[in-house]
């Protein structure tokens, strides 16, 4: 069978070795040898030179003449791609991204509440309403609808700012909060749920300044919730 897009074997090697690699099994500066790679993985030449094509394009590996395909500095990654974000989610061994996560959420999110405020329309509050619904209705139960019901409050905030380059932020907000979720262990409560409607109310009623300390106001428990952890997982 051909080895098509991103399925099968070439994607079973670019998840391999980009998880290795954002997860330090694989250094910068190391060399990546295409024929030991195609029988590490038993694939194709084909399946390989694509994957490292694909890892290329995310800044994680380079290619020069006479030496080959190797790992580049961490500097060269594009930290923003979707998938090197989920790597290093995944990772579980990096604390660092954990407070780097929680900076940027801290930095965008409330700019997102204040634009939503003076931009928003009725079905962008629909949207929001439902989704706060929906986290009400989350509390108590499974962590995964607890987290799909968050992520959609917050999907919905970025939609209703209107604003494309920060919708491009939602990865990043979507694996914060997973990854809140994983490491904090998490559960919404009434209290949170409370806090968003907050952020709602201010956002409904077009009041662009407390619409953005509300969403401050969330966004710092959260990373307060997650420093709490880190200090209970280090005693």
């Amino acid at each position: 069978m051909a080895e098509n897009g991103r399925s099968g074997a070439h994607e079973r090697v670019v998840v391999s070795l980009g998880a290795a690699i954002v997860g330090g099994e694989l250094l910068p500066d190391a060399d990546l040898d295409v024929a030991e790679l195609q029988n590490r993985f038993a694939v194709s030449r084909t399946a390989v030179r694509e994957a490292l094509r694909v890892l290329s394009a995310k800044g994680l590996v380079g290619a020069r003449p006479k030496r080959g395909t190797f790992v580049t500095p961490r500097e060269e990654w594009s930290l923003l791609d979707a998938d090197v974000l989920r790597w290093r989610f995944e990772s579980q061994n990096d604390e660092t991204f954990l407070d780097e996560l929680g900076e940027v959420r801290q930095t965008v999110e409330p700019a997102v509440a204040r634009l939503a405020a003076l931009r928003r329309t009725d079905r962008d509050l629909a949207d929001l309403e439902d989704a706060l619904a929906a986290m009400r209705a989350a509390a108590g139960h499974e962590a995964s609808d607890q987290v799909a019901a968050d992520l959609a409050f917050h999907r919905a905030m970025l939609k209703a700012a209107h604003n494309e380059l920060m919708a491009q932020m939602a990865i990043v907000i979507e694996i914060g909060l997973r990854l809140r979720d994983q490491f904090v262990h998490a559960r919404l409560t009434s209290e949170s749920a409370d806090q968003h409607a907050e952020v709602l109310l201010a956002v409904r009623r077009q009041r662009p300044k407390a619409a953005e300390s509300a969403m401050r106001a969330l966004i710092e428990r959260s990373i307060d919730d997650v420093g709490i952890a880190k200090e209970l997982r280090a005693r």
